[in-house]
């Protein structure tokens, strides 16, 4: 028995023998061009889908946007589908485009900083010092989880294939932010503290930069296209789609796009102080399939927000215990959102 060479190598055959020898060798390639592939791809369908998103948008509109807040409250005429919260910050001042976090549009509704506003509106402009920041708080530590993600799927350096799973609803009482992450040919890893170190330099390496997060809706079959390397992001989508109208929320950070029901805070460089802190194996059953998972687990702070030593090692220590939200291998459940402790731990 022979099979072919992978694509872009010489049109010959391989045999099992040769394979045998060379398994160390072609497999981190073929892994690295799929991966490579797969990214590439994935951006160049998100940003095609955006450009036919905003060319659809056809005669331009103006909407009424009233910026309620500091230093003084303004009205504002913006584009409509295509003007967002973070325009409107840059019309107003340096300081509110640097320390916005998250918009609330109408005294009710979570509004993404990158995402165009769809008619006339109140325009409130949050960021972590508010006198009640549950909103934002809760945006941060989803934000977190995603950037757990995107430092997951690129800190093994495409080694080894790494194939995101899910994080939960953010619920900052467990005292973690969560990634379930499969490795794949690494599922009996046992991280050192040397290799959460490293995780975490890769982690601020990502938040030190100045990315914006940018979210679009999206069909389902594209999705579904988008996301065909990955078995368990392609099974979760049916089901998201379903729930929200056949639509499917994307955001993407650098050239890392990931599933999230939103809202994301507006830039990767508002997530301050971070340390990876934990990494738990998870093992079950997943469609008659037995797997391993690995559970990333971390710790932040927003930007700007400083604490002591002792206090961080408090948040730090907490962050190590296994969080309690319900794996994937346990029937699906609605977790609470809630900021209380949070808030509390950093006051």
């Amino acid at each position: 028995m022979s099979v072919w060479a992978p694509a872009g190598r010489s049109a010959r055959y391989l045999t099992p023998r040769f394979l045998q020898f060379t398994q160390l060798i072609v497999s981190p390639l073929i892994r690295k061009a799929s991966s490579i592939e797969a990214i590439e791809k994935r951006n160049h369908l998100f940003s095609l889908e955006k450009k036919r998103q905003q060319e659809s948008v056809g005669r331009i509109e103006k909407i009424e946007v009233r910026y309620l807040g500091t230093p003084k409250d303004v009205t504002m005429f913006m584009n409509k589908d295509i003007s967002t919260p973070f325009d409107c910050a840059r019309h107003l001042s340096l300081n509110l485009v640097q320390r916005s976090a998250l918009a609330l549009i109408d005294g009710s509704i979570v509004w993404d900083m990158q995402r165009p506003l769809t008619h006339s509106c109140s325009l409130e402009l949050l960021n972590f010092m508010i006198n009640d920041p549950t909103k934002v708080n809760t945006a941060f530590w989803r934000t977190c989880s995603f950037a757990l993600g995107a430092t997951a799927a690129k800190a093994f350096k495409n080694n080894f294939e790494v194939k995101l799973h899910s994080f939960p609803t953010p619920d900052v009482r467990s005292g973690s932010f969560v990634y379930d992450v499969e490795l794949c040919s690494l599922s009996d890893w046992e991280p050192s503290q040397q290799d959460l170190k490293v995780l975490s330099g890769e982690f601020i390496r990502l938040t030190q930069s100045d990315t914006p997060i940018e979210r679009l809706s999206v069909s389902r079959d594209l999705a579904q296209l988008m996301f065909e390397d990955n078995e368990h992001k392609s099974r979760q989508i049916p089901d998201i789609a379903q729930k929200n109208e056949g639509q499917v929320t994307l955001y993407r950070a650098g050239n890392h796009i990931d599933i999230s029901k939103g809202p994301m805070i507006g830039n990767l460089n508002l997530i301050g102080r971070v340390t990876i802190a934990a990494i738990h194996k998870l093992s079950g059953i997943l469609d008659d399939k037995n797997l391993t998972l690995h559970r990333f687990q971390g710790v932040a702070l927003p930007v700007g927000i400083i604490i002591n030593h002792m206090a961080y090692n408090i948040l730090e220590e907490r962050a190590k215990k296994m969080n309690p939200a319900k794996s994937p291998f346990e029937p699906f459940y609605s977790e609470v959102d809630d900021s209380q402790s949070y808030n509390q731990a950093i006051a």
